[in-house]
């Protein structure tokens, strides 16, 4: 079969040209093993939240924008540090937050929140960029964007529906790293690292730990996958979150996709520009213009998420002529109601990203509070459809469990037949007659 690699010639790719690569590559800032980073990660002196007497609650109860919101959090957590140093996306990565003793400078903990915080070991580890907490509410646990980053003990109930690898993608991984479910497309995993851990993430399995490392030992494997199988069309970069990497090693893995004849399209699949727009900038999108037809895919959770900062990062790739799409996963209580997803879409159409997916949550372990029924999805779409513009409307996905991949759900608006008719319901559900065709002359 064509998805299959002769396994002599693999074998003898392994063998003779991986000997040549370095062993060890530079990787994105504190990804050393994320989980000890964790632990040893030190602030710098700027860091002078005890000292600050400020009612920082006052933010939230304001009629300030996004963006007075951001600097008024950045002058009153980071008040020794520079504009220059906030809108440095290294700085914000080497200044994540991920420790309760820091967070407890941020937010007024609720107890299921400081119980899970204080217990060894997080499954999924935690990180927030600087500029992402700053959009968080300090006091209300419930907060949406704060309920999708900061862990709670609802994460550690496991039902038995739920799984380490719900979408069987290590059953698909014929190099490490390389997802091939699809006939002419793969999933191409960079590394396990993300500038913010979202807590519902698919591959909470391995997101954090520094075991999917960057290197082109390993990026060489699977790019000698892509350029044996010719069937592959469309590659898309994922992971972790491959704009974590460094403009040259990004480059590197962009031009040498396009030297393989056979793939038609790149595609990067990324939450960056959301909770790290600050590594939007005008060397990467210059850079990533030379790589088209190149897509991004932006996931998006909230309207909250759409500041000033997120729209000129999200400007900055569409002047480039990088198609933007939007990939939001349906939570409980974040975002499931029509109202909520239809300001975000809304928001999403300003900024020149057209929506794209909406998913059900995938049943990974403690995943439940997150999940809504089907039922709500098709309930969302069908208060969309008619009532906002179609390019407003993402389609509804279920991952199917086991690898079986995205299957679209929607309302039904096929009633059915009488005679040569088809009978319709609209979005008012009124019901209206189509002449079909039924015999071609």
């Amino acid at each position: 079969m064509e998805q299959q690699i002769k396994q002599s010639n693999f074998i003898k790719f392994i063998s003779s040209d991986t000997k040549s690569i370095a062993e060890k590559d530079d990787e994105p800032p504190g990804s050393r093993g994320e989980v000890s980073v964790f632990s040893t990660l030190s602030f710098k002196s700027n860091f002078l939240i005890n000292s600050i007497s400020v009612p920082y609650n006052h933010i939230y109860h304001s009629r300030r924008s996004e963006d007075e919101k951001i600097k008024y959090f950045r002058r009153t957590f980071f008040p020794l540090t520079t504009v220059k140093e906030w809108n440095d996306w290294h700085w914000q990565v080497a200044n994540r937050i991920h420790r309760i003793e820091q967070l407890n400078k941020f937010l007024t903990l609720a107890e299921d929140e400081r119980l899970v915080l204080s217990r060894p070991g997080l499954k999924l580890p935690m990180a927030i960029s600087p500029y992402y907490m700053s959009l968080l509410d300090r006091d209300d646990a419930a907060h949406p964007l704060r309920r999708a980053v900061i862990p709670t003990t609802h994460e550690l109930i496991q039902r038995p529906e739920e799984k380490e690898d719900p979408l069987g993608e290590e059953s698909q991984s014929p190099v490490r790293g390389l997802v091939h479910r699809y006939p002419d497309r793969v999933l191409f995993l960079v590394h396990d690292l993300c500038a913010t851990y979202c807590r519902y993430c698919t591959r909470s399995r391995v997101v954090g730990r520094g075991l999917l490392k960057p290197e082109k030992k390993r990026f060489e494997l699977m790019l000698e996958y892509i350029r044996q199988v010719p069937s592959i069309r469309d590659v898309l970069i994922s992971g972790g979150d491959p704009l974590l990497l460094s403009d040259e090693r990004l480059e590197w893995l962009l031009s040498q996709l396009r030297k393989i004849s056979h793939v038609e399209i790149i595609r990067i699949g990324t939450k960056v520009p959301v909770v790290l727009p600050q590594r939007i900038t005008s060397k990467l999108v210059k850079m990533l213009k030379r790589y088209h037809p190149l897509w991004i895919s932006i996931h998006f959770t909230h309207p909250e998420e759409c500041t000033p900062e997120v729209s000129k990062a999200c400007e900055k790739l569409a002047d480039a002529g990088i198609p933007l799409g939007s990939q939001t996963v349906l939570l409980r209580h974040i975002n499931d109601n029509v109202e909520t997803m239809k300001k975000l879409m809304h928001s999403l159409l300003q900024m020149r990203v057209r929506p794209y997916y909406l998913y059900q949550c995938d049943p990974i372990p403690g995943s439940f509070h997150f999940r809504t029924s089907v039922q709500k999805g098709i309930e969302i779409i069908k208060g969309l459809r008619g009532f906002t513009s179609g390019y407003a409307i993402p389609t509804y996905v279920i991952d199917a469990p086991g690898g079986g991949g995205k299957v679209p759900i929607s309302p039904e608006y096929w009633v059915g037949r009488d005679e040569n008719d088809v009978l319709l319901k609209n979005y008012e559900n009124k019901l209206f007659r189509y002449p079909d065709v039924v015999k071609e002359r």
